[in-house]
This record gives C-alpha cells, structure tokens and sequence, in this order.
C-alpha cells in the first residue's frame, strides 16, 4: 500500500507539473489572434507616423508576426485622442500605440484625464533629435547668423514652426529664446511633415524638426541643417547631401546656443494586459531592430538607438515625466 501510495502522489505531482508548465508553454507563446491596431497619436507625415508605418512595412515584409498590422493616426487634441483610446482599451493585446513626448505634454497643456501610467509600457525604440532647419534659398550659414537676423528683425517677426501648441517643438523654441534673446512667432502645424513643407514654401522662417521629418528635403538642397539640440553631434558619417553627413551638423551649443532636448519614441500597450503579451512584443521589436531596413532608417533618420525595457524603461520614464512638468512649467505651458 505504501508504494502504490507513493506513486499515486508521484502520479499526481507529474500531472500538475506538465499541466502547469504547459499553461506557462502557453502563456509564453500567446501571439495576436487577430489584426493589430497601432495608433498613432500625431498626424500624417510626422516622425512618429513615419516610424509607425515603417515598422509595419518591416513586419509585413519580412512576415514576423501573423496577422496584420494596421497603423491608424489619432492626434486630435495633441495626441490626447489617440492615448484615451489606449486608455479605454483595458485588457486588449491586440492594440499598441507608438509613443513620443506628448505622452507628457499633453496632460500638462491640455488637462485631458490621461497618465502615461494608465498604460503598459513596452520599450523605448529610440531617442529622437531636434535640428534647428532654414531655407536654403536664405543667406544663414549657421545658426548664429540666423539667430542674429531674428534679434535683429525684432520680437516676433520671424516665424517658428513646429508640431502642435505646447508641445516639444514648441517647448524647444522657448527654450532657444531664453538662450538667446530672439522672440519668434510660433506657427503650430498638425504634423512634422506639414511643417518641412511650409519652410521649403518660405510661409516660415524656420523649424525644429526632427531629423526624419526634413531630411528629404534636406538631400534636395531645399533646406538647411543649422545645429542640432544635443550634448554631441550625431554619429551619422554616411553623405545625407553631396556635401553634408548627419555628424557635419555642429551641436547648438557648439554654435552659442546652449539648448539640448530629445524626444522619446516608444511603444505602450493598453492597461491590463499580461506579462505575456507584452513579452511578444518586445521579441516583435527586437526582430524588427534587427532588419536592415530598421538599421537604414535609424541611419537616414540620425536617431539615437538607446533600447529599453522594463525596468530600465519605468525608470527613465519616470525621470523624463518630471523633466517635461518643470519644463513646461517654466514655458508657461501648464493648464490653468
């Protein structure tokens, strides 16, 4: 009796051990069952809907997930528009948003009932730069000759242009006024790609663009990259221009402008969701890192190509929250 007892225990205790580590087996290898919706939370054009829609064709192209991505731009309200349908979406694996710095602002400026805690992070896929860009029709050769016309000219009569009203490129101009006693107009558009436009049309004066959202118009000799809002040039020897490389663009401090500011591109999920599932997605982003179209467009694009998980992730979202609340308190920006 006692070793039939025993093996019976045995028994059991095998059972509950494969059906615990099939259970596991299966939590692990949880993958979408039906299309994915990655919301963009900024308008067409912009960097975040050009990273968004590369990732896609990426996926696509070299057939890393099974069902479809659909990339769906919601960036009324700064953005606001696309983070409450995150928000809303509690418990849905089936939804991601790609994510820029408005995940801080927006709140700040607007109000709107909304916390980058009210969704999963997932990972940061890059930092993103800030290059001040002219027309190249103009006569600036660099900043500081662009910078002097503007003081010259008088308060407010060079125009700025850039994403959204208190947001980063706003935030940006602000800051470079601080630095250097020019006073712009500050002409808000609906996305990045909107903004290049209008400064290749001499409608504005200037722009604080990302890197991807002007650098077709930048190799076709149309614009200028003046200085870039970083500590160090950017790593990026590769000819953009006949003339030019990403890493020929001096820092604006380098220039006399002591402004830097980067800006996070990352991807969340709804709350609720499991462990699981965002583990899938963070494998899904890590083979599309490793693409060479991902590697041509961080080059094209001079991102920075820092990749975060975790808790690594939670930390420097935490920090950066607080960075953009001061930020934007001394801008003014805050909603009253």
């Amino acid at each position: 009796m006692r070793l039939k007892f025993k093996s019976t225990v045995l028994s059991v205790a095998l059972i509950a051990g494969f059906a615990a580590a099939t259970t596991a087996q299966a939590q692990a290898k949880w993958e979408p069952t039906k299309p994915v919706e990655f919301i963009i939370p900024a308008g067409p054009g912009g960097g975040a809907d050009q990273m968004a829609r590369m990732i896609q064709g990426i996926i696509s192209k070299n057939n890393l997930m099974k069902q479809s991505v659909i990339p769906v731009n919601k960036g009324a309200g700064a953005g606001a528009e696309g983070f409450l349908a995150i928000k809303e979406a509690k418990g849905d694996p089936n939804k991601i948003i790609i994510t820029l710095s408005n995940l801080f602002t927006t709140p700040l400026a607007t109000g709107v009932p909304f916390s980058w805690k009210e969704m999963t992070p997932v990972a940061m896929l890059a930092l993103d730069q800030f290059v001040l860009w002219t027309n190249a029709e103009k006569p600036y050769k660099s900043a500081k000759e662009y910078i002097d016309a503007a003081k010259a000219a008088g308060a407010g009569k060079f125009k700025m242009g850039g994403t959204g009203s208190k947001q980063e490129d706003q935030i940006i101009t602000v800051a470079l006024e601080k630095a250097t006693g020019a006073k712009f107009t500050y002409v808000p558009f609906a996305g990045g790609g909107a903004v290049a436009v209008q400064l290749v049309g001499n409608h504005i004066d200037s722009s604080v663009n990302n890197p991807i959202e002007a650098v077709a118009q930048w190799r076709a000799g149309k614009l200028r990259a003046q200085c870039v809002f970083d500590t160090e040039r950017m790593p990026y020897k590769e000819k953009i221009t006949p003339t030019q490389s990403w890493n020929d663009v001096p820092t604006c401090k380098e220039v006399g402008v002591n402004t830097d500011y980067v800006m996070l591109r990352g991807i969340f999920m709804p709350p609720g969701v499991t462990q699981a599932q965002v583990d899938f997605y963070i494998d899904l982003f890590n083979k599309v890192r490793a693409t060479p179209e991902w590697k041509k467009f961080m080059a094209d694009g001079a991102f920075n190509q820092t990749f975060m998980t975790g808790k690594d992730f939670n930390s420097w979202l935490e920090k950066n929250a607080a960075l953009h609340a001061q930020l934007m308190k001394e801008a003014g920006f805050l909603a009253k």
